[in-house]
């Protein structure tokens, strides 16, 4: 699967996981189209992440909605797609999966796959504040724990773990492997 066309391949997991890097390289390897779901943000939900308050649900969802369409977009047009987005809830999951217009919601049978970059909280927050540091991000170190607390897998779901400590590379070949 790793080198199919048309498949849609969600790098997910709270901020400073390494979504971007690693579905930059990807993109790469893979000659798939590398998306960055932080650029379907709204200037409003941005705002709101700079001042140090968590999204709801409702500033989410028109977010959420866009993601889909270019989901669902790639896979009508047969071409490979890399998501980097949070999906840290279920919900936020299924409506992404439904850009696969063959989807049945609950299934989890879906042509959009998921894998999480998984990390300790400690290298997470040390990662955000390095970021932030160095201007890299809107997102503040104070909103991890409660990305963290909203990140809710359910082990039915199927999605792939790899360990976000990892060296890049080694993250790449390992998400490589999984896929074939």
């Amino acid at each position: 699967m790793a080198s199919s066309k048309g498949a849609v391949i969600i790098i997910m997991g709270v901020s400073g996981a390494g979504k971007t890097t690693i579905g930059r390289r990807l993109e790469r390897e893979m000659k798939s189209k590398y998306l960055d779901a932080d650029d379907f943000h709204s200037e409003s939900n941005k705002e709101k992440m700079r001042m140090g308050i968590p999204l709801t649900d409702e500033d989410r969802m028109p977010w959420l909605e866009s993601l889909r369409d270019a989901i669902r977009e790639s896979l009508i047009n047969k071409k490979g797609v890399i998501l980097g987005c949070s999906a840290l809830k279920k919900q936020y999951r299924e409506i992404l999966r439904s850009g696969d217009p063959d989807y049945k919601w609950g299934s989890y049978a879906s042509a959009v796959n998921f894998i999480l970059l998984d990390a300790p909280a400690e290298v997470l927050s040390l990662r955000l504040n390095k970021r932030a540091a160095e201007g890299k991000h809107y997102m503040p170190a104070s909103l991890l724990q409660s990305q963290l607390d909203l990140l809710k897998i359910d082990e039915s779901e199927g999605i792939l773990r790899v360990d976000a400590t990892l060296s890049p590379q080694s993250i790449v070949n390992t998400i490589q492997n999984m896929l074939q």
